[in-house]
């Protein structure tokens, strides 16, 4: 049964009232609101992880013009956690992959796809469709920050999601003129500090979750629904099953973004286009040296290094529960990573320090709040894998209650 409701124009369209009864039923949704994600346009960048998830919930959802950007093929290895494709489809285009299968759960979708890497050089024609929502379903920071500046010049919200082993982040930028991306991540951290997936692995319905979150956040800005995640960095916890947030608000010293400038010239960074390279995402070119903000450090290194006498201070971030549950035996403070920057009396400025927390996300954030603080960078390490590998490579250092 159709239903028939006016356009933006003032033309009659149908509403599909048995495919979207429950959403109709919906105090805060209704006909009207219907329609409104019917004539809605969403691009999604990823057709992995968290672009499956994403993308099938907005098919349902009816949104009614979706945007695929992706230029890889799905792989058997890719089946563990991106529910979008399946067996029959390994070695296709992940666009087209995607595209059949919505399709198949909404016919009545306009769907365009763009089987292309995101770079600088593409990204104005593909936002010049003029996108309500923009959502990131990448594993790569210079093309966050590449969505983040061309959603900012465009006046356009967008979801950021991101997943690490049994950690996830999900946030809005952009959003009514709110804080973006840069706002939280002023600099990108140095490439060697960000594991991809592949090398540190992920739990198979971790961007299950995250995805889902983040079409949650999507479908409530195209409504003006509930309390969008806009200034709050929202950090889930598989393992041990918590939800934490973490408030974050405009930073005034941070760049002015007024073109593509900043985050072209990541791309045409050396280390960052040798790492992107590795991943398949661009080609090697003419580029030019990157600045460290921080060090990465694996477990067996700091153990080299603290055999021949090195002694750092060792700054745990995780939760207080967390701690009493499980600790290093020589940590010499544990402070949640929000709160980080309420204790830098304690914190030694003349001294190595070492952040951890249970896998490596959360003490990429303090390290950053502490040059933000006034810490030289080359002072400060970053734990890879942090206590979990800590459990693997010196497990008799680690205390439980």
């Amino acid at each position: 049964m159709f239903a028939p409701c006016l356009d933006s124009l003032g033309l009659l369209v149908d509403i599909d009232v048995q495919r979207y009864a429950r959403h109709i039923t919906l105090p805060q949704v209704g006909l009207e609101g219907q329609r409104l994600l019917c004539q809605s346009s969403v691009l999604v960048i990823g057709a992995g992880g968290l672009g499956s998830p994403v993308l099938l919930y907005l098919a349902a959802a009816g949104i009614g013009h979706i945007g695929i950007v992706d230029d890889d093929t799905v792989d058997l290895s890719n089946l563990q956690r991106q529910v979008i494709h399946s067996t029959s489809a390994v070695g296709q285009p992940k666009v087209e992959s995607a595209r059949n299968r919505l399709l198949e759960l909404n016919p009545e979708l306009k769907i365009s796809t763009f089987g292309i890497r995101l770079t600088p050089e593409r990204i104005e024609s593909i936002f010049s469709e003029g996108w309500d929502v923009v959502i990131d379903g990448t594993d790569n920071l210079p093309t966050r920050y590449l969505i983040d500046d061309a959603c900012f010049l465009n006046n356009t919200p967008w979801v950021y999601g991101s997943i690490y082993r049994f950690e996830g982040q999900v946030s809005v930028f952009n959003f009514k003129n709110g804080p973006c991306y840069r706002d939280l991540f002023s600099e990108p951290p140095p490439p060697q500090s960000v594991p991809s997936c592949e090398q540190g692995g992920v739990l198979g319905v971790l961007p299950g979750v995250i995805g889902s979150l983040q079409a949650n956040e999507a479908i409530k800005i195209l409504l003006g629904l509930g309390e969008v995640l806009s200034g709050r960095l929202l950090i889930y916890d598989a393992e041990l099953m918590t939800f934490e947030t973490l408030r974050f608000s405009h930073n005034s010293e941070r760049d002015v973004i007024s073109d593509l400038a900043l985050s072209t010239a990541m791309f045409d960074d050396e280390a960052w286009c040798m790492r992107l390279t590795r991943m398949g995402y661009i080609d090697e070119g003419d580029t030019s040296a990157t600045k460290t903000m921080f060090n990465s450090i694996s477990m067996n290194e700091f153990v080299k290094r603290r055999n021949t006498g090195w002694m750092p201070f060792i700054l745990d971030v995780r939760s207080e529960s967390e701690y009493q549950r499980a600790h290093v035996a020589s940590s010499d403070l544990q402070i949640n990573h929000e709160a980080v920057l309420s204790m830098t009396d304690s914190i030694p400025k003349d001294r190595d320090v070492i952040v951890l927390c249970r896998s490596g996300m959360r003490s990429q954030m303090a390290a950053m709040f502490l040059i933000k603080a006034g810490y030289e960078g080359s002072s400060l390490y970053n734990l890879e894998g942090g206590i979990i590998a800590w459990k693997s490579v010196a497990p008799d250092e680690i205390v439980r209650n």
